[in-house]
């Protein structure tokens, strides 16, 4: 019966989605962007992700300062963490949540106020140098407070207790976000503990995510196939590689030189290499818009081996390992998200063309040549051009190939 009413829910939540935005076509067509989360908080994780980074590429090659409290290379983290992936993440659970819990969808004034303060805290960053100091700490920590409340608020609401965990990491995000402001100013609190924590929290939320969605989506299209091996159903396993790498990061943030933080990140590598394995992915490979979420999934494998490697005393530069996390598992997972959800609930075929294949190899490619930056410091300054160049393209080909998709009516809304 439950699932019956679960079922009944999410149809009655993507038909009345459809009616809103049949509504807007009636009215102003420019409401049809406030309809749902993904299409505002999409489109701006996109650009900010862009600019923000081709903004620090030239501050460091000209050596320039920013009228920030943060340095440089800090602010470039910062926006990256807490900015562009703190958008993304919010236009995918927003737009998730309604389907988990059956509940209408953030929409309209309320979504409205929460891009504004999303976009807030993007200018007090920058400017922060000439803000009171409490005021900058203030302005850019809201938006995260006030996503994790609607979080917890619609799961609370509808009953969801599967879902209960989603507010944890957005809580520990705000908190990571209130260090890193900070250590910015002087604070004596633990040197990077705020962007390993906010590493961390992100990381800990695609993985469990990942393996709602990745599997899922796989068996789907295998099953359409007649494919005889679909992935493996989940189960204690997956329980323990999560763990895992939950646990090795979470020692990484507290003991960062560690070398049992070191030697559980390795162990939780191995286990999340198999618990990928299990999901069939190299059967995906003629479908990018499918394989390329598996590839999201194993720069999270990486990116822990080369930090478990790193801590333990080889020869892996710890830059390359975070940036395998980062801009690897966090930028490709959070492109193919993005370009999945938007082709699918704007009514059109999961595919992904030749323009969208582009930015996964864009994607690909920004990462690699990062990770060589770290580990070829004598070719530093090229390399991380050509990184950052790379990435720009790929979000830049996602803004203005989707940006039209995200400010229109669903198709099959039109027909």
């Amino acid at each position: 019966m439950r699932v019956f009413m679960a079922s009944r829910n999410i149809q009655w939540t993507r038909r009345r989605g459809i009616a809103v935005e049949m509504t807007a076509v009636a009215g102003k067509s420019n409401t049809v962007i406030w309809t749902i989360a993904f299409r505002p908080l999409f489109l701006a994780a996109s650009l900010w992700s862009a600019l923000a980074l081709a903004l620090w590429v030239f501050v460091l090659i000209e050596g320039l300062t920013l009228p920030s409290r943060f340095a440089p290379m800090d602010w470039h983290v910062h926006e990256m963490l807490f900015g562009f992936i703190s958008a993304a993440i919010a236009g995918f659970l927003l737009t998730a949540i309604p389907n988990w819990t059956g509940r209408a969808p953030i929409r309209g004034q309320p979504l409205i106020g929460l891009v504004l303060l999303w976009i807030a805290g993007r200018i007090a960053c920058f400017t922060s140098a000439s803000l009171p100091v409490w005021l900058g700490v203030a302005i850019d920590s809201v938006f995260l407070l006030a996503l994790c409340l609607v979080v917890a608020r619609e799961i609370l609401l509808a009953g969801n207790r599967r879902n209960l965990i989603m507010p944890v990491p957005i809580a520990v995000l705000l908190v990571a976000n209130v260090l890193t402001h900070l250590e910015a100013l002087g604070v004596g609190v633990p040197a990077g503990i705020g962007r390993r924590l906010g590493i961390s929290a992100v990381i800990f939320l695609m993985s469990v995510i990942a393996g709602r969605i990745i599997p899922a989506f796989t068996r789907n299209w295998l099953s359409v196939r007649k494919a005889k091996k679909l992935p493996a159903p989940a189960g204690r396993f997956d329980l323990l590689a999560i763990a895992s790498l939950a646990l090795g990061l979470l020692g990484w943030v507290f003991f960062p030189v560690s070398a049992v933080s070191g030697a559980i990140l390795l162990a939780a590598a191995v286990l999340n290499a198999w618990r990928l394995a299990r999901w069939r992915g190299l059967a995906t490979a003629s479908e990018p818009l499918l394989a390329i979420l598996h590839v999201g999934y194993l720069w999270i494998v990486i990116g822990a081996g080369l930090l478990g490697a790193s801590i333990v005393g080889t020869h892996v530069p710890g830059p390359a390992a975070i940036h395998a996390l980062t801009a690897g598992a966090m930028g490709t997972m959070v492109l193919a998200v993005m370009s999945r959800v938007s082709l699918g609930h704007t009514g059109r075929t999961l595919h992904a063309d030749v323009i969208t294949t582009t930015a996964y190899a864009s994607i690909t490619l920004a990462t690699l040549t990062r990770i060589a930056a770290a580990c070829l410091p004598s070719h530093y300054l090229p390399l991380i051009t050509l990184s950052g160049v790379l990435w720009i393209a790929s979000f830049l080909i996602f803004a203005v190939y989707y940006g039209p998709m995200l400010v229109s009516p669903r198709i099959d809304a039109l027909r």
